[in-house]
């Protein structure tokens, strides 16, 4: 009996239908979505959860030993633990900021910046452990409003999402520079930690403004600046 061979139309259905199976644009977007979730998740989990693990050494100063009287010590513990808690705001935001932006030079600068708000958090928490405090029992609350904002500002584009960084940051450095008078004279360490994270903070800033940052609205520089105000008084205490 004679065979007919497949014809060359019924192959290239068969092909085409293969590549469409390949690409499909919903399964691909279905994909990108479940990898975006999973890189979410691992950061808040290492954020929150890990132990923090520094890319530069702490900044303190060995040849100035800080001697602490119980009060003394009991103020910087507070003062460190809401800079513990603005760390952990600061991974949220850029997590979210980098997923949301399709932009991969931007992308890699809020990786950038997340690496080295990274060394913060480590160096904040060691500071806490020396001083016999803990961190924020709500932070898993401050990691999820943080992140957020942060997905928020991503989708209002670019330019606003790099300007609520940019003004994010400048908040923080003046936040940052009034610790530093907080802080008892003799807490070398502390202080020592706190100048450097004002001076990261501060290049975290002109960095999102060389980008191409927009400048935010007064009213919502005053609303950051009132909830900053109601999460910095809470992390002193809880």
């Amino acid at each position: 009996m004679q065979q007919h061979p497949e014809s060359h139309g019924s192959r290239l259905g068969q092909s085409s239908v293969g590549k469409l199976e390949r690409f499909n644009p919903k399964r691909t977007r279905m994909d990108t979505l479940l990898n975006n979730a999973i890189i979410a998740t691992d950061n808040a989990l290492r954020t929150l959860f890990a132990k923090p693990r520094a890319s530069r050494a702490c900044p303190t100063l060995p040849s100035e030993p800080t001697e602490l009287d119980a009060e003394q010590k009991a103020n910087a513990g507070a003062l460190m633990r809401v800079n513990h808690v603005g760390e952990v705001c600061a991974q949220a935001l850029y997590a979210a900021q980098a997923l949301s932006t399709r932009d991969p030079v931007l992308r890699q600068q809020f990786s950038d910046a997340s690496r080295e708000e990274g060394d913060h958090l480590a160096w904040t928490h060691e500071r806490l452990v020396e001083l016999g405090a803990r961190p924020s029992l709500l932070n898993p609350l401050w990691y999820a409003g943080a992140f957020g904002l942060g997905l928020l500002a991503g989708r209002l584009g670019d330019r606003l999402s790099l300007g609520f960084v940019m003004e994010t940051e400048r908040q923080v450095e003046t936040h940052l520079a009034s610790h530093l008078e907080q802080l008892p004279a003799g807490d070398h360490a502390s202080r020592a930690i706190v100048a450097q994270m004002k001076d990261d903070e501060a290049r975290h800033a002109k960095d999102a403004a060389k980008a191409g940052a927009q400048e935010l609205p007064l009213p919502v520089k005053a609303l950051m600046r009132a909830s900053a105000k109601v999460m910095t008084t809470t992390a002193r205490y809880i």
